[in-house]
């Protein structure tokens, strides 16, 4: 039944942002006008918006196209509402859609773990006795597309001491941002 419970909250969703005029919610004045939506609806409806506007900018869509995938996810929306968010969208949905653009670009993974191991190499193929330490890491890393993957390396010792330090730096800068 999860389905129809999503439904259900979409259609009360629908309901809430047809309640508003067309002049309403294509200025977004809410309160100022009076309109009595308690903090949990309002914020429902601004995070529905935001998530459907940047779903549209991603999939580069048309207002057209943005209205007829609202009516497939609710039979409720108003005439008004769908054509003032079909002319909010056809005003901004360019700028929309490059910010879009530039956001996939500047992405970058986002480390979730890091697991390192001390060991020692005694021998290998191609030489009898090594007897060097090495640090083993392993990486696991977010991609923007959300795909977890895992990157594993191996370093001397000094190599580690230094990614260390630098690591140490990065974080001291982070904190001051």
């Amino acid at each position: 039944m999860p389905a129809a419970e999503e439904l259900h909250g979409t259609n009360k969703l629908v309901d809430n942002i047809c309640r508003l005029s067309p002049d309403l919610l294509a200025e977004a004045r809410f309160q100022r006008a009076g309109v009595r939506l308690d903090h949990e609806a309002l914020q429902n409806i601004i995070r529905f918006l935001l998530i459907t506007f940047r779903s549209a900018g991603k999939n580069n869509l048309s207002g057209d196209d943005l209205v007829l995938r609202l009516e497939e996810g609710s039979n409720k929306w108003s005439k008004a509402s769908l054509q003032v968010l079909h002319s909010l969208w056809s005003e901004h949905g360019a700028l929309v859609h490059a910010q879009q653009q530039v956001q996939t670009m500047l992405s970058i993974g986002q480390l979730v773990d890091i697991q390192w191991k001390l060991g020692m190499a005694v021998s290998s193929d191609t030489c009898r006795s090594l007897n060097s330490p090495y640090v083993s890491l392993l990486l696991k890393i977010i991609e923007p597309s959300g795909q977890i993957c895992q990157r594993s390396f191996e370093m001397t010792i000094p190599q580690f001491q230094n990614f260390h330090k630098q690591f140490k730096e990065m974080a001291a800068v982070m904190e001051t941002v």
